[in-house]
């Protein structure tokens, strides 16, 4: 009876005890990846290293928000977007901070001005140059050269553009390649424009007139990466729900035309995917995409090499919003070259992989997050708008849990519901990373205040 007693009594302790834990380490499980995890809160100065207990292992301060992603790169370096913008509709960019191992500030680039800024992401390429995306404004009357309906113009159009920068002293860069959108519109509107042509015969080109309104942000770039074997960049497009991949290969007078390059068509979009209506090929019940954030290639050497990695929001998604998270495998030769049969939709028709939530109301970001394949096989998830990091391993189940504390007021304290504390990503770096060669690894406290105690060692054991 009284080890009846007691068993009880300890039960009530645990369940209360779990009913208090809302943030920081929720879950360590064996079979969870070993290593640690990079994240930049959106309402912090700091960018954060965490094991996969939740201790801090390091912290780097800026005079910036994020503006979003950041990159711990292979010489222990951080490089980070910085929120350095004072334009109108823009909250996510203007600058380019490196920071050394000991937080000091090495390299700040910054463009924003009244009509180009850098936002949401840049991509730290193997040469040591930064690809980065800017916004471009564009007058309703360059818009109209273009093929914009008169009726779908606001006061201004920001467009995209892609650049890839070679930093250069302290604050200085050299652009020494350019993608540009408007180099390749096409319209269906004014038959008397250059750019004139059927849309759905044309899938390398951008409609002028999709998703158009008096919205100034028209298109929403949110994520660029690159591919050194094949050359390409990928970039995704929010406001379509697309994702693009182009030619790297092009000087940057070919990218501004429809030839030249390895793939032989200039800048003109060698892939997309996500929204066949976009290109008039399909209609809503063939959309896959939902303004989803953060596709790229896996890695070599991972599970799925060589595939796309999608976290795929579902915001607009009906009747009920959810997110997927979403392997796909377009259809590609040995040379990188793309297959598409003329007017319909580009492969694959259903993405490879999938996770979802089996309540999937209860897995939801409307915005930011990102996905990424780990060396054992298991996926991080990061759930960004609710500030949550999770690890499903290869059954789908998951074996470790996060939640990011730190929001506009500082680190919260253990038992308070989490506010203001999303993450536009997370990123794993195994132990034996380059980065952490001769660096100190100590881990420290954890980051939210009062810490519950799970008894936690690295890797889950």
């Amino acid at each position: 009876m009284k080890n009846k007693l007691l068993l009880a009594l300890l039960t009530i302790v645990c369940l209360t005890n779990n009913a208090q834990q809302t943030l920081g380490l929720l879950q360590n499980e064996p079979g969870a990846m070993d290593g640690y995890v990079l994240f930049a809160p959106l309402m912090s100065h700091n960018t954060y290293l965490i094991d996969k207990c939740g201790r801090e292992v390091h912290e780097w301060k800026s005079n910036y928000r994020p503006g979003q992603s950041a990159y711990l790169l292979p010489d222990g370096n951080l490089l980070r977007c910085a929120n350095d913008s004072n334009l109108a509709f823009v909250s996510s960019g203007g600058r380019i901070e490196k920071f050394d191992w000991n937080n000091n500030l090495i390299w700040s680039y910054a463009i924003s001005t009244p009509t180009s800024c850098l936002h949401h992401d840049i991509y730290p390429m193997p040469n040591g140059n930064i690809l980065a995306i800017l916004w471009e404004k564009k007058t309703p009357e360059e818009a109209k050269a273009k093929g914009r309906k008169p009726e779908l113009l606001g006061k201004s159009i920001w467009s995209e553009r892609i650049i890839e920068l070679k930093p250069k002293g302290k604050n200085m860069a050299t652009i020494v390649w350019e993608w540009n959108v408007w180099d390749h519109l096409i319209n269906d509107h004014d038959i008397r424009l250059p750019n004139y042509g059927e849309v759905a015969t044309n899938p390398q080109l951008i409609n002028i007139n999709y998703k158009a309104s008096a919205d100034e942000d028209w298109l929403h770039f949110n994520t660029v990466c690159y591919n050194a074997e094949l050359n390409q960049v990928m970039i995704s497009n929010r406001n379509f729900s697309e994702i693009y991949i182009v030619d790297h290969s092009t000087s940057m007078k070919q990218s501004a035309t429809h030839s030249g390059g390895k793939y032989k068509k200039g800048g003109d979009l060698l892939y997309r995917w996500g929204n066949p209506a976009a290109y008039n090929c399909g209609t809503v019940n063939e959309q896959d995409l939902y303004l989803q954030h953060s596709p790229h290639w896996i890695a070599k050497g991972l599970s799925d090499a060589g595939k796309i990695l999608i976290f795929n929001n579902g915001a607009e998604r009906a009747p009920e919003p959810y997110s997927v998270v979403e392997i796909i495998e377009p259809p590609i030769d040995k040379l990188g070259n793309y297959t598409v049969e003329k007017g319909k939709a580009f492969l694959p028709a259903k993405p490879s992989w999938t996770f979802r939530d089996s309540m999937p109301q209860i897995f939801y970001s409307k915005n930011v997050s990102n996905a990424q394949r780990l060396p054992n096989g298991n996926m991080l998830i990061c759930e960004g708008a609710n500030g949550k990091f999770f690890e499903i391993n290869p059954e789908k189940r998951v074996v470790w849990k996060y939640v990011n504390p730190v929001s506009l007021k500082g680190s919260a304290e253990q038992g308070a519901m989490y506010i203001q504390n999303q993450v536009f990503r997370c990123m794993f770096y195994p132990s034996n990373y380059s980065g952490f060669k001769g660096k100190d690894l100590s881990p420290g406290k954890p980051l939210e205040i009062n810490p519950v105690s799970m008894g936690c060692t690295q890797g889950g054991k």
